[in-house]
């Protein structure tokens, strides 16, 4: 049975669920095993790059890969705003303001920390269980409420015909387009999101990411990226000699030398999930792996 991750390369004009179900077509095409299958994060349908699949028991990972950093490169056009924030929306705003590179440098710090950021309309978040592209599309009015997200790094690249290139270092959850809109609006102009690429998503990056093509006619086994590898920068922690089948069978205990935070446990060398201290010091695998 198949567990680990694949690096796949999402093109332009596909939803990531789409390449998750083609990706399970490959994989069940070449007889491979596996129970489980999920993408790591979405990347919309008009953008393209860096999109990991989970199979398997990695797929119990999403909580702990969501926030880690991600690394976009993307095209913001000025003096227009569309439905979407991008080029796939209608032009619903027109404003003759196009901003030098000088004003675009001077806002950047403003855009950039933990801020609260509104949501496009047109995104897959819930609205009294409806998606809030459905409410958009059928013309409903709704108010998306601010989330809390970290801007690490915006850098500007250069022009790039009408449209301004940006490289934008973030945490998970925070909408490009949404900063398209808010840089625009901080130039005291409108604006939308022209091209977005997913370069990094946590231990995920361009180069080793491979497309639907190059996974169907290769090994998949030779793609596999293992649950370890992912998880590196989590402390490690050994079971003492004596706990372990307390430990594999649930048992809270008290033991020494634990990391602080979610840390990898491991039993007689093998790795058997996330673990955690609880309030009393006691180790709690929050999270299976074997």
């Amino acid at each position: 049975m198949l567990n680990g991750f694949l690096n796949i390369y999402k093109v332009k004009g596909m939803t990531s669920a789409v390449v998750v179900a083609r990706v399970k077509r490959i994989l069940r095409q070449k007889g491979v095993a596996f129970d489980k299958i999920g993408h790591m994060g979405t990347l919309d349908p008009d953008g393209e790059g860096v999109l990991p699949i989970a199979l398997g028991r990695a797929t119990r990972l999403f909580d702990y890969t969501l926030d880690k950093k991600k690394v976009y490169y993307t095209e913001f056009v000025f003096g227009k705003e569309t439905d979407t924030l991008d080029g796939s929306g209608t032009i619903l705003v027109e404003k003759d303001v196009i901003p030098t590179e000088a004003q675009i440098m001077d806002v950047i710090p403003s855009l950039c920390g933990e801020i609260d950021q509104i949501p496009p309309l047109y995104s897959a978040k819930s609205i009294d269980g409806r998606r809030a592209y459905d409410l958009a599309r059928e013309g409903k009015t709704f108010e998306l409420k601010p989330r809390r997200v970290l801007i690490d790094q915006i850098e500007y690249v250069g022009r790039v015909g009408d449209a301004f290139a940006f490289r934008i270092t973030c945490g998970g959850g925070t909408y490009i387009r949404s900063i398209a809109r808010d840089m625009a609006y901080a130039l005291s102009t409108v604006g939308y999101m022209q091209y977005i690429r997913r370069e990094v998503s946590g231990k995920f990056d361009l180069e080793s990411a491979l497309t639907l093509e190059q996974l169907e006619n290769s090994d998949v086994y030779g793609g596999l990226v293992n649950i370890e590898s992912v998880l590196v920068d989590f402390p490690s922690y050994n079971v003492p000699k004596g706990a372990e089948r307390l430990v594999l069978n649930g048992v809270k205990m008290k033991l020494g030398g634990m990391p602080e935070g979610n840390f990898k446990v491991y039993v007689n060398d093998e790795l058997v999930g996330i673990a955690v201290k609880d309030d009393q010091g006691r180790l709690i695998i929050k999270t299976r792996l074997q």
